[in-house]
């Protein structure tokens, strides 16, 4: 996908997108790879008068973005929509009986799909898909694998679908912190991006998406 003059970008998701904005201003994007990409493309393209909003919020999971898909997305009236979301969905299951079932899996798919769709038929914005992802330290986090990986799988399906691009995060990320060290990318947790992180994904999402 080349990004186009005027392009108002929309970035959606949890806390990795959210990087700590300030809800009370509305430009406000944070200090994670949502700000990286503006910067980069503003920088680059200054005639372009391209217009960034992020919309992430902490600890969200796929069924709050479909709650708050009107104020949040569709209100805005973005030309492209970035999406990233769904390590929430596994890691506030942990320990529940039907932790990485079929049907949960397929809820998830069902009501990710249900987000692209309205997105699509309300807004027509190109959109970018990033698979949520999660690296292996601490070592406990491998045993989220049987629930996150199926939801990965899920997310390249309806990147295929409905994307014009789809940035494989989890393996880029897991593959670049089997180099420098897990922690330099994402800290104590193996999810949220320190700024070596999120420089990473920022450099990723301008790599493929322009």
């Amino acid at each position: 996908m080349k990004l186009q003059k005027n392009d108002r970008i929309l970035f959606f998701g949890d806390s990795i997108t959210d990087a700590g904005r300030d809800k009370s201003n509305a430009a406000d994007l944070g200090y994670g790879y949502a700000k990286m990409i503006a910067e980069s493309l503003s920088g680059e393209y200054p005639e372009w008068n391209l217009q960034f909003l992020n919309r992430g919020i902490n600890g969200n999971k796929i069924p709050d973005l479909a709650n708050r898909l009107e104020e949040d997305c569709i209100n805005l009236s973005p030309t492209v929509v970035s999406i990233l979301i769904g390590i929430n969905d596994t890691w506030h299951r942990i320990g529940s009986a039907d932790f990485g079932s079929k049907e949960v899996i397929n809820q998830f798919e069902r009501e990710y799909r249900e987000v692209l769709k309205r997105i699509k038929e309300k807004t027509n914005a190109r959109i970018v898909i990033l698979e949520p992802f999660v690296l292996s330290y601490p070592t406990d986090r491998l045993e989220w694998r049987v629930d996150l990986d199926p939801r990965i799988q899920a997310v390249r399906r309806l990147a295929n679908e409905f994307a014009e691009d789809f940035i494989p995060l989890d393996g880029l990320l897991n593959a670049a912190g089997m180099k420098v060290g897990y922690q330099a990318l994402t800290g104590e947790d193996g999810v949220h991006p320190t700024d070596e992180g999120h420089t990473f994904i920022a450099d990723a999402w301008l790599k493929i998406v322009n």
